[in-house]
């Protein structure tokens, strides 16, 4: 496909100027230079066709580097292709041959005007060099015009000087040919396709590079595939393939030194572009789950508004708080060491190939010095080549348009489809040789571990160590940064290298484990198994083990899981602790089957009764647990036994075990700092690239804290992430049914409504955690009205979990929902007995959260004065406790009861109260029940203080005071025997109340 020549109007003018000039019998020497691509030949023959035009006698040579060996060849093609001097040659004296040479050329000026156009005269043999600079100097008295083209262009091996450099400025008229600019080549790819779209057009120019060879060479491939189909980035999509051939010649014009360079860039910048893709797609994978909460937040507000309105609730009340009053720094869950890897910035290179107008900007802007510097010493050491001229490359490069300066200022090829083309001329194993050269290179400078590591991926296997090290580093740092993916892909490149068993046996326990992580379960299994199977140190056997059973669990086979590990305790009979550590991981993971974890927990029992000493700290724990659990221990009882369990000396192998129970039973025993502590320790003692069991436990737990303190916004930050990664054959986990509850809280009962739809429970496998998804739907069919249909959900759970012998309220309270489901409809002896039953049990646990809310249910459920008292002692005991959605509950419902029973100050008291708690808690279930049951008992809430310093709680208020003192977090936390991260969300919180942003500001705004 070929157009009008584009922007060439001033070289048009000289030539033609000229011309006239050599019509008047004044000759001269036109020099038309250019780099490769430019449209010098194509300049020459409009100026050709124009010279006939005007009656000149046109004769024509091209230069080839064939022709050298050959004296004044070029002369001779230029007249050897008049007939009757066809066989002119040179004789064996050069000066004799060029004076006849110059003779033949006058001969014919006499006859008429005459224009002698030679093309790419940077290639003729030196005799003819000499002969054309000498008739440059001779033929100002001739009608003869004389224009020739010269490649000018910058290359990494210096180029001999040009025609004209002896000669007297006065005889020559030189006219540089500039690269098309980006308005020139857009003309020419709507001439060709008038209907492409700006984006596409856009996409074009830069792939054409500015120049008039490559965007023709490319309007040529893409005349088979127009607009919209999008521009290719790969030359393979490319027909008949005339744009790589076209890049091809400009690498092979520009020489071997030119052409190593700038492949060595190319495959720099591939391996860049990898990442800064991935980057791209994780961002925006991220703003698009962003931008869906944001949708269904204003659709449920929408939806909402006019309800919670004639409710007297302001719409945005509720949420506003539940988001921001109870927020902390990390969602529940997530790991709170995780990190983002460094990285490069994304360039005008974007995943999806298009121009934007701010990458478009800083494409006109340079490229910085030091950028360019730094990136031109690495391709120089890469590929041998001078730094200095690297350099000088680049920067003649970029004024071309062939690279642009992305955000960092540093040099890019303008297009990826221009970077594959340079590739192109290399073979696969020329790219691996390019790949392991610049990450060489890159490792002596000082890179960063990811940036080498990423060349890496693109080299053959050699043997080298420091490829391994690299490579196994990298991974390491991508794992700690929540980056599993990078890692992957690291150890998949490091098991490509010769290693020993023991080695390639860690590398694929490690694999394997972040394969399953990242959603690659199909993957992750075989790589774990194939690791048990190889030779290695015990303690490799068994971690490898625990994360084989770990990850065959989240597939639901239980029952293999624990056989795996069974098998390989009774290999370790020389190694009591690693037996231990296996029988603890049993016990656990049969958690998720009730007829694997009766087992399970029957051996572990009769062992302990046996001998304490077989099942070691971690087990002792897990009974500890079991014992809570089937409602057989009090909550102190079990906490004075795990704190002593947690003194003794552990080994690494069983201590995550220890501290993630002890967090869980301390959480149900509101112990709720404590608990954070932790799981904040067991986390930080987790291998980033080893799976283990209870390193999703430790996460649940937090879930469990977050939901005992009435966090709904932390509980909501990370709506829906923190479920949809665990989710096996689309069953539910622990942070669906938080989040669950937490919708309904916040008043959001569609958002909720559409979670609970996500998931068909019929067919679903046995687990605790469908149990507690069950009771979370039994709460949103309460709201809903359903009352039946929430009866049978509660039930349903009691009865799966009294089959797994969890008889406790503490994990999760069904008999008071089913109660309070059975008053709704009309049956309170029924509801009598099951409150009765909770009541009995929370009083063997013993904690105020599982008694406040068990003599709260059986306070409504008993009426008359009893219940009175009922409801009062759940008051009474519920202001201790931590839980205070449960005290909002009662509060209202002791309201309620005194208002019932003609006491209707006191029941008013209780209802403001509870409703200005529900309001600090961002609860808008229990907020607008408080303003119902107020109106019903003919009083009306005092508007609370919202901001200011009145508005905070006394755990506020402490802290906020101790940080206007300048004690830092930390110290806080030990001061008062908390978490640092409830010192960090109470000042949170302050500050949204004080109106403040800044930690300095605190003791100005207490004071006042």
């Amino acid at each position: 496909m070929t157009g009008p020549l584009r922007e060439r109007e001033d070289a048009h003018a000289l030539l033609t100027a000229e011309a006239e000039r050599a019509r008047a019998g004044a000759g001269r020497l036109v020099l038309l230079r250019g780099a490769t691509g430019t449209g010098r030949s194509a300049v020459l023959e409009a100026a050709a066709a124009h010279a006939t035009h005007l009656g000149l006698r046109v004769l024509r040579a091209r230069c080839s580097p064939d022709d050298i060996a050959l004296p004044f060849s070029s002369v001779l093609h230029l007249l050897g292709s008049v007939p009757e001097f066809a066989d002119v040659g040179p004789g064996d004296d050069d000066r004799g041959s060029a004076a006849r040479l110059w003779r033949l050329l006058r001969s014919y000026a006499d006859e008429s005007p005459l224009m002698v156009a030679v093309d790419d005269v940077h290639l003729a043999d030196e005799a003819s060099r000499r002969w054309f600079v000498e008739a440059a100097r001779r033929i100002d008295r001739l009608p003869v015009l004389l224009v020739a083209t010269e490649r000018s262009q910058y290359d990494i091996d210096p180029r001999p000087a040009g025609l004209t450099h002896a000669l007297s400025p006065s005889v020559v008229r030189t006219h540089t040919l500039a690269p098309l600019t980006d308005d020139a080549s857009a003309d020419l790819v709507r001439a060709a396709f008038p209907t492409a779209s700006d984006r596409w057009t856009a996409d074009c120019v830069r792939a054409g590079a500015g120049s008039p060879l490559l965007l023709h060479a490319l309007l040529d491939d893409l005349d088979g595939a127009p607009p919209p189909t999008a521009v290719p980035r790969t030359c393979a999509a490319l027909y008949p393939g005339s744009y790589p051939a076209a890049v091809s010649w400009w690498l092979d014009s520009a020489g071997p030194a030119t052409a190593e360079v700038a492949r060595t860039l190319a495959a720099l910048e591939q391996a860049e572009h990898t990442e800064q893709t991935e980057q791209a797609e994780r961002a925006g994978l991220a703003a698009e789950r962003a931008a869906e909460r944001a949708s269904e937040r204003e659709d449920s507000a929408e939806r909402e508004g006019g309800a919670e309105r004639a409710a007297g609730v302001e719409p945005a009340a509720g949420a506003e708080r539940a988001a921001g009053s109870t927020a902390r720094n990390a969602v529940p869950g997530s790991r709170t060491h995780a990190r983002p890897g460094p990285g490069p910035v994304p360039g005008p290179d974007t995943v999806t190939g298009t121009v934007n107008v701010t990458e478009a900007a800083h494409a006109s802007l340079p490229a910085t010095e030091a950028a360019t510097d730094a990136l031109a010493a690495l391709v120089a050491d890469a590929s041998g080549a001078d730094p200095a001229r690297v350099s000088g490359w680049f920067t003649a490069m970029t004024r071309l348009g062939v690279l642009r300066p992305d955000r960092t200022g540093r040099p890019r090829y303008a297009h990826p489809l221009l970077r594959d083309a340079v590739l192109g001329g290399w073979s696969p194993a020329r790219r691996q040789d390019a790949h392991r050269a610049v990450a060489q290179a890159m490792l002596r400078r000082g890179d960063h571990l990811d940036a080498v590591a990423r060349q890496l991926l693109g080299s053959a296997p050699a043997g080298l160590s420091w490829a391994l090290r690299v490579l196994r580093d990298a991974a390491t740092v991508a794992a700690r940064a929540a980056r599993p993916g990078d890692a992957v892909r690291y150890l998949r490149r490091a098991l490509q290298e010769p290693l020993p068993d023991d080695l390639r046996q860690r590398l694929l326990t490690e694999l394997g484990s972040l394969e399953y992580a990242s959603a690659d379960t199909p993957a992750g299994i075989p790589r774990l198994a194939e690791a048990l199977d190889l030779p290695a140190e015990p303690r490799d056997q068994v971690r490898t083990a625990i994360a084989l059973g770990t990850a065959l669990v989240g597939r639901g086979e239980v029952r293999t899981a624990v056989e795996v590990l069974r098998r390989l305790e009774g290999r370790l009979a020389g190694h009591p602790d690693l037996a231990r550590a296996l029988q603890t991981a049993s016990a656990l993971l049969s958690d998720q089957d009730q007829t694997v974890r009766r087992e399970a927990y029957r051996w572990l029992n009769d062992t302990a009764e046996r001998s304490p000493e077989l099942v070691g700290a971690s087990g002792q724990a897990l009974l500890v647990r079991y014992a809570a659990t089937a409602g057989d221990l009090p909550a102190q009882e079990a906490m004075r036994r795990l704190r002593t369990l947690l003194t003794e000396p552990a080994d690494p192998l069983v201590e995550p075990f220890l501290l993630g129970t002890a967090a869980a039973v301390a959480q149900w025993a509101d112990e709720l700092d404590e608990a954070e502590r932790l799981v904040e320790r067991g986390l930080a003692g987790q291998h980033p690239s080893l799976l283990h069991p209870m390193e999703q436990a430790l996460l649940d737990t937090r879930w469990d804290i977050a939901a005992a303190r009435g966090a709904y916004g932390t509980l909501l930050a990370a709506l829906p992430e923190a479920g949809r990664a665990r989710r096996t054959g689309g069953s539910p986990v622990n942070a669906d049914a938080h989040t669950l509850l937490a919708l309904v809280e916040t008043g959001r009962t569609p958002q909720a409504r559409r979670l609970a739809d996500t998931f068909d429970l019929r067919d679903t496998p046995d687990s605790w955690e469908l149990n507690r998804f069950l009771y979370a739907r039994g709460v949103l069919r309460f709201t809903e009205g359903d009352v039946a249909g929430a009866l049978h959900d509660f039930l349903e759970c009691g009865r799966r979990q009294s089959a797994r012998a969890v008889h406790s309220p503490v994990v999760t309270p069904w008999r008071t929902a089913a109660a309070e489901c059975r008053l709704a409809l009309g049956n309170p002896q029924e509801a009598l007995v099951l409150a009765t039953e909770e009541l009995r049990l929370a009083r063997v646990w013993n904690t105020p959260r599982t008694t406040g809310r068990a003599l709260r249910v059986l306070g409504r459920a008993t009426r008359g004065r009893r219940g009175l008292e009922l409801g009062a002692e759940a008051v009474a005991v519920l202001r201790d406790s931590p839980a205070e959605a449960e005290l909002v509950a009662s509060l209202l419902a002791h309201g309620s009861q005194l208002t019932a029973a003609g006491e209707r100050g006191r029941g008013r008291d209780h209802l403001r109260e509870g409703a200005e708690r529900a309001e600090r808690l961002g609860s808008v279930r229990l907020l607008t029940y408080a303003e119902q049951a107020l109106r019903t008992a003919g009083g009306r809430r005092t508007t609370p203080a919202h901001t200011g310093s009145g508005a905070l709680t006394g755990s506020e208020r402490r802290i906020a005071e101790l940080a206007a003192d300048g004690r830092t977090n930390t110290e806080i936390a030990d001061l008062l025997h908390v978490a640092r991260r409830t010192v960090e969300t109470h000042l949170t919180s302050a500050y949204r109340k004080l109106g403040i942003r800044r930690r300095g500001e605190l003791r100005g705004v207490l004071e006042d």
